[in-house]
């Protein structure tokens, strides 16, 4: 935004136009009891110059992954970002279009949206994508008001406890005035059990819920639960990291109903917890029921193919009994940009990313191990995120929070309290690699997490 600053004849050319003479008059509606009467602390103008500089001073001050190394995750990770998603996505035609959830989307836009919709479909082998939702935890709860639909069932929904509780909380939220009760499984072993999910599951369920690596990094055992949740007519909802879908098997391919996950690894910054993406695709029977909005092809009556808004479910469109869902919009410029991601790495780009998360995250906690002062917990298959306990000479000392704080001042983010997330775990931490951590930084985390410890 240019540096202009309005005169004091621009403000009173504004009040007059508007016809008032001070501009407290715009808050004469706020009673006086409630209105703040003090000044605020605010120094006298500066020049351009002189303003850039103290700012930057000031943010310079934020520690972030750009200054620290960076192995937290949780739903939001440090992965690299091709130059192009910027210089594509940062053009004014996408920048600054108007919130496209209108009939009247630019041709443009539709058609961004419509790519998107296919390489979601590609990535998860599904056979119906919308054109996104806000993040991962509305995507949750919207999949579980479309599984309440399909299945006709509203008894119960059943969760996994590694499904991340954030996504967990959102649930509950959008479920608090309606009739399902929600069951979280326990899953003390760090995965959920097919057969305690197989007891779980009767004729009043309507969807199991599974994050697929969980929230603890863990692989869970989705092809059994797919299973077990079919045999009950139960709708499987799996919470997928999109980047591990370069190596690990497609969720339409192990019986997964509905796909659903946190889309800011697609060329999203870590921008300070948002505003992210959620992305959501299911089996083309269940079209009608996805909520948001769906791009299609076609063609025009020249016979030029053309794209439109083939489907909007929610009230301001449709009656509002037939409603889905009252999603206003979708998140389009992170769609944009995790469409151009997708693209420019393609099918061997994405699986070499994986990969290389992969091999990285187990160097790095084969790393620590060595050092004898954590274990693996659970000691099971992971893809970029692994949970270690601190061993109880080191608990002694420390908690997982306050090693974490401390290794901030060594330079890194060393990960997350899993006791934030789980009763049980407060002396254990969840780690992230992604393919940008190096061997030397992980070397010198290994170091300064002996040397603090």
């Amino acid at each position: 935004m240019s540096y202009v600053v309005n005169t004091a004849q621009d403000r009173a050319a504004m009040l007059e136009a508007i016809g008032i003479s001070r501009i407290e008059e715009l808050f004469d509606n706020i009673p006086n009891s409630i209105r703040l009467h003090r000044q605020l602390d605010v120094p006298g103008p500066f020049a351009e110059q002189e303003l850039t500089q103290r700012l930057s001073k000031m943010a310079g001050k934020n520690r972030t992954a750009e200054n620290l190394v960076c192995f937290l995750g949780g739903g939001a990770y440090d992965h690299f970002i091709p130059a192009v998603v910027d210089a594509l996505a940062s053009r004014s035609e996408f920048y600054t279009a108007y919130t496209p959830y209108q009939a009247e989307a630019s041709q443009g836009s539709l058609q961004a949206f419509f790519e998107y919709q296919t390489l979601i479909c590609q990535l998860t082998g599904m056979a119906v994508s919308n054109a996104s939702l806000y993040e991962a935890g509305s995507g949750v709860a919207e999949a579980v008001l479309m599984a309440m639909s399909l299945t006709g069932r509203t008894g119960k929904v059943v969760l996994a406890e590694t499904v991340h509780p954030d996504y967990r909380q959102t649930v509950a939220t959008y479920l608090a005035n309606l009739g399902p009760h929600i069951e979280v499984l326990p899953c003390p072993a760090g995965f959920l059990n097919p057969t305690e999910a197989d007891l779980a599951l009767d004729d009043t369920t309507c969807c199991l819920v599974v994050q697929h690596p969980n929230v603890l990094g863990t692989l869970e055992e989705m092809a059994d639960l797919a299973q077990k949740a079919r045999a009950k007519g139960v709708l499987l909802v799996a919470v997928v990291d999109p980047i591990s879908l370069g190596l690990l098997k497609k969720p339409g391919d192990y019986g997964a109903d509905i796909v659903v996950g946190e889309g800011q690894g697609l060329g999203t910054a870590l921008s300070f917890g948002g505003p992210y993406l959620g992305f959501m695709a299911c089996r083309e029977e269940y079209v009608r029921k996805i909520p948001g909005r769906l791009v299609g092809q076609t063609t025009d009556r020249r016979g030029n193919r053309c794209w439109t808004l083939t489907l909007q479910t929610r009230e301001q469109h449709i009656r509002r009994e037939k409603a889905t869902s009252n999603i206003c919009t979708n998140q389009g410029l992170y769609a944009l940009r995790a469409a151009i991601h997708l693209a420019t790495l393609g099918p061997a780009g994405l699986r070499d990313t994986a990969i290389a998360c992969t091999q990285k995250a187990h160097y790095l906690a084969n790393r620590l191990l060595a050092t004898g002062l954590v274990h693996l917990e659970p000691d099971r298959p992971f893809f970029k995120e692994f949970t270690v306990r601190l061993e109880s000479s080191l608990a002694k000392k420390w908690t997982a929070t306050a090693l974490v704080d401390r290794l901030v001042s060594e330079g890194f983010l060393a990960g997350y309290p899993t006791g934030k997330w789980l009763h049980g775990r407060g002396t254990c931490l969840t780690i992230a690699v992604t393919e940008k951590r190096t061997r030397e930084e992980m070397d010198r985390f290994v170091e300064a997490f002996a040397r603090v410890a």
